[in-house]
């Protein structure tokens, strides 16, 4: 087998971190240099070259020593290591840490595995510690053998990411025992992402039978830990080193200048940097520049440095100086030079060390309600979820991070289920706002808005415990209207609301009734309620005969048809602040207003404007007019913020515009789909009479509540469906 071997120089910050872990017998496994006397491996690599069986939680005593090399940096000098105890983690077969159950034989995967070594005295001259950064899909990894040599590297592609272990395809080389421990090094960013910890095992096993004998099978496995999962495991670990930014570093140094002005301020700063990173102080020589490399060089420096500088302020000027302009510039400027970080090494630990404790929060449902539009992955706890809400800003307008939203939300659901751990979580966010230039006031109002939020929507879901799902078209036509686009989305009672299928080549509507089928079938799975269908389509398009829409199937099913056997309704996927305010007073006055017909005489949209003005709080509008002027009175309902539309496509005038407002006259707002529903399945039922008026029955049942994302009202609008509109 041909191996990748590395251009010269290529993977020299690698080499100069790459430590060799020895036995009796030679070397067992590697391990990494992560600050000048302490190394990285695996549990299990201890234990090897202890001569242990490989899972042995006893811990190994101070007085044991190990032996270790740098086979880059001074191959022939041995190196003494020892355990540090309260940073030795063994394998466990569950999560939690104080479970000793070693995993069993082969099964994969499992906990814990990690192991941190301080050396007798410093590295060598000529190590660094390695940089590290979290693992990227799509990256390329490679890994070296216990000696260091460059011809048995391994390749290997990042294939999932799941708590606890990376899953990797190997690429080329062979996994053996002596890789176990040592850094997976991506080229392309110049870090460790991660430590070799396990390998799929197919000695033995049959290959599976390939009668062409052409067919690959697949790749073999290796698997490794993650920065994250060495950060949760080891929650002692000092930073780690990080490859230092370049972008911003600039602006970095010029706010710095201007918040320590003197060389004295500067060296405060600097030293006491240097020992919350547990890195050496440059002393009397310190300057601006070594203060931002300091903090550049080391995951979660920069939080770091924001926090020390907070406290010099806040101790040089009286407290008052850190809401100045050049303390927001700062803020600002670490956004850019470290994007994914808000919080110090010390913050983010007490707030991992809350988390596990609350169980009134559902991590991914956590993700949906903070970041309803972003494509993030699925958080195995809350712990998981806050880190992905760390690498997002605030959106435009909103003074308070994704993150600190979080924190907040997860105190207010622990508070309304009687958890211990609210108080704690908002003490923590009181002391986190202040340093993330967050007011007080914001974070306050935002926690008050949230338990409004919070009560209402559990007093609705006790009311509604069984809601029926919404499956939600957002049907793209393009024109004549013969062929379409679309997505479709699924909402429902639990909180759930994402999308499910996406079509973006134009298929006919065939192709879209029969998409809605297999989403009822797969998604929804044939909810005992009849699910509501919603298509979202421009007032342009509100004329389409959706409801009519039909998938034959086969004999044994009798087809499908939506707007007689579901509710069928359109949304209008247009609104303007004006109209939000309309709608939301017509919405309130549902339950006692008026309905209204808008018949022939109000084709010109000055008298259907003035119509509509006169009675403002009308939300259930009846239209009879011709075809032709039907999309013109629509759009004035639209944008006076009407509720509810009924119209006949074809008919108008006369008994049809007297049987249209006898149907919806009496009748609960939630329930006129239902009603619609069912004049449709009259008519089918009765073959006879072709002109019964539930035949081209068309509705526009349309509110601001659960719009699919493309499709959300602006930050103005409501989010959750109002108390009224909250059941079709």
């Amino acid at each position: 087998m041909r191996h990748q071997v590395s251009p010269a120089g290529a993977d020299e910050p690698l080499n100069r971190a790459f430590v060799s872990v020895r036995g009796p017998a030679g070397p067992v496994g590697a391990a990494v240099l992560i600050t000048p006397r302490l190394v990285l491996t695996c549990a299990h690599v201890v234990n090897s070259a202890r001569g242990r069986d490989r899972f042995d939680p006893s811990p190994p005593s101070r007085a044991e020593t190990f032996t270790l090399r740098m086979p880059h940096v001074d191959r022939e000098r041995t190196l003494v290591g020892r355990v540090v105890p309260a940073m030795w983690r063994p394998p466990r077969a569950r999560p939690e840490p104080g479970c000793p159950l070693p995993p069993a034989a082969g099964a994969l995967p499992y906990y814990g595995d990690l192991a941190v070594l301080e050396l007798d005295e410093e590295a060598p001259p000529g190590a660094e510690p390695a940089p590290f950064l979290p693992h990227r899909d799509g990256n390329e990894v490679v890994a070296q053998w216990a000696s260091g040599h460059a011809l048995p590297t391994v390749r290997a592609m990042p294939r999932v990411s799941g708590h606890p272990w990376i899953a990797l395809d190997v690429l080329g080389g062979t996994v053996a025992d002596g890789f176990s421990g040592g850094p997976l090094w991506d080229r392309e960013r110049q870090a460790v992402v991660g430590l070799v910890v396990a390998a799929h095992d197919t000695a033995g096993r049959p290959a599976p039978p390939d009668p062409a004998g052409v067919r690959p099978g697949p790749p073999p496995a290796m698997y490794a830990i993650g920065l994250s999962s060495v950060e949760s495991e080891l929650p002692d670990l000092p930073p780690v080193a990080v490859p230092a930014a370049g972008r911003g570093r600039q602006q970095l140094l010029d706010v710095l200048e201007r918040l320590l002005p003197t060389r004295q301020d500067v060296r405060e700063c600097e030293e006491r940097l240097a020992a919350q990173l547990d890195r050496r102080t440059a002393g009397p020589a310190a300057d601006v520049e070594r203060l931002a490399g300091l903090a550049l060089g080391v995951r979660r420096g920069v939080p770091e440095l924001l926090d020390i500088v907070h406290e010099h302020l806040a101790e040089r000027r009286l407290g008052g100086a850190a809401e100045s302009a050049d303390w927001q510039h700062v803020l600002r400027v670490a956004r850019v030079v470290s994007p994914r970080e808000w919080l110090s090494v010390k913050r983010r630990r007490g707030l991992t060390a809350l988390l596990p404790h609350c169980r009134a929060t559902e991590p991914a449902t956590l993700l949906r309600t903070v970041l309803p539009y972003a494509d993030t992955s699925v958080p195995v706890d809350l712990v998981d979820a806050t880190h992905i809400l760390e690498g997002y800003d605030p959106a435009p307008g909103q003074p308070i991070p994704p993150l600190l939203q979080g924190v907040v939300l997860i105190g207010v659901h622990e508070r309304a289920a009687g958890g211990e751990y609210a108080d704690d979580l908002d003490a923590w966010v009181r002391r986190a706002a202040p340093r993330l230039g967050v007011p007080a006031a914001a974070v306050d109002q935002f926690r008050a808005d949230a338990a409004a939020a919070h009560a209402a929507h559990a007093s609705a879901a006790r009311r509604a415990a069984a809601a029926p799902p919404r499956v939600q078209v957002e049907l793209l036509p393009a024109p004549p209207g013969h062929l379409f686009t679309f997505q479709i989305w699924v909402w429902s009672g639990d909180g759930r609301h994402e999308v499910v299928l996406t079509q973006d080549t134009e298929v006919t509507s065939h192709r879209v009734v029969e998409a809605i089928r297999q989403v009822l079938r797969t998604e929804v799975r044939e909810h005992p309620e009849t699910a509501l269908l919603e298509f979202f389509v421009s007032p342009a398009w509100l004329r389409l005969d959706v409801d009519t829409w039909e998938f034959v199937g086969d004999a044994d099913d009798g087809g499908f048809y939506p707007g007689i056997t579901r509710r069928v309704v359109l949304r209008s996927s247009e609104r303007t602040r004006e109209t939000y305010a309309s709608w939301k007073r017509r919405s309130s006055a549902l339950p006692t207003s008026p309905r209204l017909l808008l018949d022939e005489r109000c084709t010109d949209p000055a008298v259907a404007r003035a119509r509509l003005e006169v009675s403002p709080e009308a939300g259930i509008v009846v239209v009879s007019c011709d075809r032709r002027q039907q999309g013109r009175v629509l759009r004035q309902c639209i944008e006076a913020g009407v509720h509810t539309v009924l119209w006949h496509r074809e008919d108008h005038g006369g008994h049809i515009s007297t049987d249209l407002l006898a149907l919806v006259e009496g009748i609960d707002h939630t329930q006129i789909p239902e009603v619609v529903r069912l004049e449709r399945a009259k008519a089918m039922a009765d073959p006879d009479c072709p002109a019964h008026h539930g035949r081209r029955l068309s509705l526009l049942h349309d509110g601001p509540d659960h719009r699919p994302p493309p499709l959300a009202p602006d930050p103005w609008a409501l989010t959750q469906p109002s108390q009224r509109a909250s059941q079709p």
